[in-house]
């Protein structure tokens, strides 16, 4: 049976609002992670600690949120993560007002979940999506994101301002607005995201196998027994961290030639603008092309963007072309893959499956960015955007492979 029109269609909008307020919260927390780990510890060398945890915390929180919705439904899940994404705020602000700087990494990486919630309300949009739409299901979700994200930085020095008085750190005064902007987040899940879209896809596929594991290694077995599950992986996991890689490493080869602020945070919006603002283009040549021909022109994307710009030197106009073509590839690979993910798993381990992903995602983004900070400082910036492009080629492989097939 399928889901009534009128069903999908709220489902979705319910997302797509928890999406931006959920975007806007890590957006604005995760603007000044690196700053406030500087300020706690007060060693420039451990800045980088504190969006680190941030990632940690989002790779490994994916697994047992991935197990909560297996068993009892997207909802709970979604208000779990974002309850515990505030929490974990909360304790990066107790942590700057006591200075002490584990317990402000204990806070970043439970404000992770937050992030964790963002990436599973896509595959959420995908439960009661029509198997041809789902690429513009998951596409609008992960669209919405974009006001999130983009307002989020900018909004970053009114939180400050709005702490002065209080004992807390101008810096941490983000995180003070992103613990009420997660649990506003959580109420809007709870009150209106029902019926359940998991549980409802479940009771409208009466014929589907009952979900029999909601471990990590359920998720494995699931995405071991598909190819086309295992190219959906290797895609989201090889895209992001190619877009991570380069990404983070981006503001200080600007700087390096002579770039100011405010051309760097131009940059970075043009970069953003293309990892969600045309994810709906995405979703539609998902749809009408197929996953894995959106897959190859996500490699093609993402590697002229590391020749732009890994060849680009002091020109900052190719940097911004290199870095918005980044952010298309990214985008491509993402919501193809999600889609390709959704369509390769059986429902009962499409949960599971779809949490080992996040995790795959993000622990090779946590290290991708580790790594390339040491790549640059030992070879330079163009060397990390030819890294980047390395990691396409196992993704390139499969895809002709399964094309082939």
């Amino acid at each position: 049976m399928e889901p009534p029109a009128s069903l999908r269609r709220r489902t979705t909008a319910v997302l797509a609002v928890s999406q931006i307020l959920g975007g806007l919260g890590v957006a604005i927390g995760i603007a000044l992670a690196a700053v406030l780990a500087e300020r706690v510890s007060g060693r420039e060398s451990l800045s980088g600690l504190g969006p680190t945890a941030v990632v940690a915390g989002t790779a490994v929180l994916s697994v047992p949120l991935a197990a909560l919705m297996t068993s009892r439904g997207r909802r709970p899940g979604l208000v779990a993560a974002y309850l515990i994404g505030s929490a974990g705020a909360g304790l990066v602000v107790l942590g700057a007002v006591m200075e002490s700087f584990a317990l402000l990494l204990l806070g970043m990486a439970a404000f992770g979940a937050g992030a964790s919630a963002n990436l599973q309300a896509r595959f959420a949009a995908a439960d009661l999506a029509l198997p041809e739409r789902r690429g513009q299901a998951i596409s609008l979700v992960v669209w919405a994101t974009t006001l999130g994200a983009v307002l989020g930085p900018n909004i970053a020095a009114p939180a400050g301002r709005s702490v002065a008085g209080l004992g807390i750190p101008a810096e941490a005064g983000a995180f003070v607005w992103a613990a009420g902007v997660f649990l506003l987040a959580a109420l809007v899940v709870q009150a209106l995201l029902r019926p359940d879209p998991l549980i409802t896809a479940r009771a409208l596929n009466p014929a589907a196998e009952t979900p029999r594991g909601h471990s990590l290694r359920a998720g494995v077995l699931a995405v071991r027994a598909s190819p086309m599950a295992r190219l959906a992986v290797v895609t989201i996991a090889g895209a992001h961290t190619s877009m991570v890689a380069i990404m983070s490493m981006t503001p200080v080869a600007l700087s390096h030639h002579g770039a100011d602020i405010e051309l760097i945070g131009l940059v970075i919006s043009g970069h953003i603008a293309g990892m969600y603002a045309f994810s709906p283009i995405m979703g539609w040549l998902a749809d009408r092309m197929g996953r894995i021909t959106v897959i190859g022109l996500a490699v093609g994307l993402l590697a002229v963007a590391a020749l732009l710009a890994g060849t680009a030197g002091s020109s900052h106009a190719r940097i911004g072309a290199g870095l918005f073509l980044l952010g298309l590839g990214w985008s491509a690979g993402v919501v193809a893959g999600s889609a390709l993910l959704t369509d390769a798993v059986p429902q009962a381990a499409r949960a599971a499956a779809q949490g080992f992903s996040d995790l795959a995602m993000n622990a090779s983004a946590g290290i991708g960015g580790v790594l390339a900070g040491l790549i640059v400082a030992q070879a330079g910036y163009g060397w990390l955007n030819l890294a980047g492009a390395c990691l396409l080629l196992p993704m390139a492989a499969l895809a002709v492979r399964r094309a082939l097939a």
